[in-house]
């Protein structure tokens, strides 16, 4: 085994650590951190490299199952009660990260994140007076388990309330006094456990308020927002404070909006957290944006985008110059499409310079410049600056405003390749919007190659999703599924019991054709514009999600939820 740390030379290894070391998975850095924190836990080894964010969960799992030939059990394998009256207190299976999965009065089956822990199964045999067999669970799935068939017993966030402090006073207000409170262990617990469970379940935002009755959690979950176990109102002000520190916020400062950023390591996931602040009636509500920079795959495939549009919109990419627009309300995806379609045309013979606010991730060969108002440094000032530095591609976050829209029609005139967003409905009230801005009709029809509009619709989750054929009150919503097979959302454990799992885009793609330069010189309205699209073969937003329903993508209520306005 290669070792790069020297204080590791000599040691006697775990036999899971030195598989991940060999692996890659986890430096020895990192794990005589992790020999400085164990003494200090009573969790199992296995628990604490995933806890600590050293290497994922999934990733430890399958290194126990290499070494164990047990492979993990899936999360439907959980009960949903309680299998057994035995002697293991809830207290005991929480510290040993197991949870039984069946009793048949001669053999207890246990879920365990470390089935090597012989002294835990002992222990066990003894206790219940049965013959103990072991399966390989994540810890997340365990301790999920554990709350639900024990629900009347305190959570891991209740056992770390237990260390908080008394009741709030006046004291709590002095800063530094916060800058304690946030430096202290239980808070940094509490602050790290909604942090860990939020990327257990896939959100893409953390929604930290404060409310007169106390503070409340929510966690952005496939586009909808999801109530989750708040911390006691007595740490508001410290968790508040906790979370501005990490970002590198001022904790003085509560009047007035701040922006921030998090960098950190949760469960083998390198994540960017954005972190935005501002007051409330209350106190100051918190917003962390989770992205995760190892995760994200940026490919036109994965979003969803069928392949008619697909080949059509590479069409649109392969042009020298022209704009291509991509709109969208916020949270549709605007920016990974954008993304996928620069990671596509990321070559050595071109440049690409994009200007961005803020920049989310960060791509390879590719000259990112974040806006900063603060310094004069705005979308406008930067496209000026970035015409000058011969790019053969400019992405452009947002157009926002006359003089950066007038500026990219400029680049584009001259031979440059522009991509961009817009905040609209649907792509022919893109059109509207540019000429409500001041752009001219002239310099749209010159330089517009064509927009794409889309949203996020929910994925059935695979797992538990129900087969049905469409009924008559369905069959009138929607004649085109009339008699059809369809899937309708159920709900499992494996996706939260939501029935979904993930978003797909669905989208509708606007070429500019010749006589759609003419009704935009004529200054026709959004909707005279929208029928000669679609006369002319765009499918609409609402057509695309249809094709969806039917694929078994999505429901029809998905497709509704995000389309009734169009």
């Amino acid at each position: 085994m290669n070792l790069d740390f020297p204080a590791l030379i000599g040691r006697a290894f775990d036999p899971l650590d030195e598989w991940l070391l060999e692996r890659g998975l986890l430096s020895a850095e990192r794990l005589q951190a992790l020999d400085t924190l164990l003494p200090e836990s009573a969790e199992p080894r296995a628990v604490m490299i995933s806890r600590l964010g050293l290497v994922g969960e999934r990733e430890v799992a399958n290194a126990i199952a290499a070494l164990t030939g047990l492979e993990p059990i899936g999360a439907n394998a959980y009960p949903q009660q309680a299998v057994t009256d035995t002697e293991l207190s809830p207290r005991f299976l929480s510290t040993a990260v197991m949870v039984p999965l069946g009793d048949d009065g001669h053999t207890l089956t246990l879920a365990m994140a470390d089935p090597r822990d012989t002294d835990a199964l002992q222990g066990v045999a003894l206790a219940t007076g049965r013959c103990v067999e072991a399966r390989l669970g994540l810890p997340s799935e365990i301790e999920q388990a554990i709350e639900r068939c024990h629900g009347s017993r305190r959570s891991r966030m209740d056992r770390i309330a237990d260390d908080l402090g008394g009741e709030p006073d006046v004291e709590h207000q002095q800063i530094a006094h916060l800058r304690d409170m946030a430096s202290e262990a239980p808070v940094i617990r509490l602050v790290n456990l909604v942090i860990e469970r939020a990327v257990a379940a896939r959100a893409s935002d953390i929604h930290i308020e404060p409310f007169e009755e106390g503070l409340k959690i929510r966690l952005r979950i496939d586009g909808m927002l999801v109530d989750q176990e708040s911390p006691p109102a007595r740490s508001t002000a410290a968790v508040i404070s906790r979370v501005k520190i990490m970002a590198r916020l001022d904790i003085a400062e509560r009047r007035l909006p701040q922006d921030g950023r998090i960098r950190l390591r949760v469960q083998g996931h390198d994540l960017d957290l954005r972190v935005s602040t501002v007051p409330t009636l209350h106190g100051e509500s918190v917003v962390m944006r989770l992205l995760d920079k190892g995760g994200v795959v940026f490919d036109f495939a994965p979003l969803g985008l069928g392949d008619a549009l697909r080949e059509r919109l590479l069409a649109l990419l392969a042009q020298p110059h022209g704009i291509l627009l991509v709109s969208g309300p916020t949270g549709s995806g605007k920016t990974t499409t954008l993304y996928a379609a620069l990671s596509r045309l990321n070559t050595t013979q071109r440049k690409i310079l994009t200007v961005e606010d803020p920049v989310e991730y960060q791509l390879a060969g590719i000259n990112q410049i974040q806006v900063k108002p603060g310094i004069g440094l705005t979308f406008a000032s930067a496209l000026r600056a970035i015409v000058r530095q011969d790019p053969d591609i400019i992405m452009v976050g947002e157009m926002r405003d006359l003089e950066t829209s007038r500026i990219a029609v400029q680049s584009a005139l001259t031979g440059h390749l522009v991509l961009s967003t817009v905040h609209t409905n649907n792509a022919a009230a893109s059109i509207t919007r540019l000429l409500d801005m001041g752009l001219e009709d002239y310099l749209i029809t010159s330089t517009l190659n064509g927009i794409l509009a889309q949203r996020l619709v929910r994925r059935l989750c695979p797992l538990c999703r129900t087969e049905m054929r469409a009924d008559d009150a369905t069959a009138r919503a929607e004649p085109r599924l009339a008699g059809q097979r369809i899937f309708r959302a159920q709900g499992c454990s494996a996706c939260h019991h939501s029935g979904y799992q993930g978003r797909i885009a669905i989208a509708e793609l606007l070429v500019m054709s010749e006589s759609l330069r003419q009704r935009v010189l004529a200054h026709a309205e959004a909707a005279d514009i929208q029928r000669l699209a679609v006369s002319e073969g765009m499918r609409t937003l609402y057509q695309d999600g249809i094709d969806k329903v039917l694929a078994g993508d999505t429901s029809l209520e998905e497709v509704l939820r995000v389309t009734q306005d169009n």
